[in-house]
């Protein structure tokens, strides 16, 4: 015959330290995860509130995650642009300059 449930009996072993460990890490990217999630929703609480302000904030914002998430890419264009010189990426600027301007007048 079973014996009846007691809700102060552990259902589960105990788990081993190993298993201790992945378990904190879990828990540890749960919490990493919803504090993502809860910092973009306030950044689009905010960026619906004042829309003009937040383009400039956005704008930095994704290309500080657009960095994070593509670190060798980042890396790649950053050497290129050392690798031509700062006359040629003068000259670049002067050219794409007055364009991005252009289209951010929009």
């Amino acid at each position: 015959m079973s014996r009846p449930y007691s809700p102060t009996e552990p259902s589960l072993p105990e788990p081993t330290a190993a298993q201790q460990r992945v378990l904190d890490r879990i828990a540890t990217q749960r919490e990493r995860i919803a504090a993502r999630r809860a910092q973009r929703l306030q950044a689009q609480a905010a960026a619906s509130a004042a829309p003009e302000q937040a383009l400039d904030g956005l704008l930095v914002q994704r290309l500080a995650t657009f960095t994070k998430q593509h670190p060798v890419a980042v890396a790649a264009l950053v050497g290129s642009v050392l690798a031509a010189g700062p006359k040629r990426l003068v000259r670049w600027a002067g050219i794409l300059l007055p364009l991005v301007v252009r289209l951010r007048s929009r």
